[in-house]
């Protein structure tokens, strides 16, 4: 008797080992395919973040570069300016400043205008003439005339130094 009780005790724990698993097995199942729906979720999240986080890389190489061209040159206002001595014609001057993420240098004040001829000055040297990034194609060669950091007429063709502007972000 006492080996049958003992056998009906070993069979009872292993009926309950054996309904144990099962319930862990029947439970796993929904948590499983809700870790599956999380895990979506989550790889949607990550990709966002990792797009977000390119998103940031770029800034701060533009900013990196806007801060080397603002070692190079000069800071004024918003903007960043950095003079090429090398002549060229108004139209290859703009490409060479819009290949580098510019434009021309286009003052919008007399301060901003006082500034910039300074630093041309100093950089290119005191006689120099520049091509600014404004121009009257429309209209040219009907104004003229030179004078210490004013604005003068020149054709597109000739060739001058340049100073290019980026703004700063």
């Amino acid at each position: 008797m006492a080996l049958w009780g003992a056998c009906l005790l070993l069979c009872l724990l292993s009926l309950a080992q054996v309904s144990s698993e099962q319930n862990t097995k029947a439970r796993q199942k929904p948590v499983a395919s809700k870790k599956d729906g999380v895990s979506l979720k989550m790889i949607e999240d990550l990709k966002a973040m990792i797009d977000n986080i390119s998103q940031e890389v770029a800034l701060l190489k533009e900013k990196q570069a806007l801060q080397t061209v603002c070692l190079k040159g000069t800071k004024i206002h918003l903007k960043c300016f950095l003079a090429f001595s090398e002549s060229k014609t108004y139209h290859e001057a703009s490409e060479n400043c819009i290949s580098q993420g510019g434009t021309l240098s286009t003052p919008q004040s007399g301060e901003e205008n006082d500034a910039l001829y300074d630093y041309m000055r100093k950089s290119i040297g005191s006689e120099a003439e520049i091509w600014l990034g404004l121009n009257d194609m429309a209209a040219a060669g009907k104004r003229g005339g030179a004078a210490v950091g004013k604005w003068f007429d020149k054709r597109c063709r000739e060739q001058l130094p340049y100073v290019c502007q980026f703004m700063i972000v």
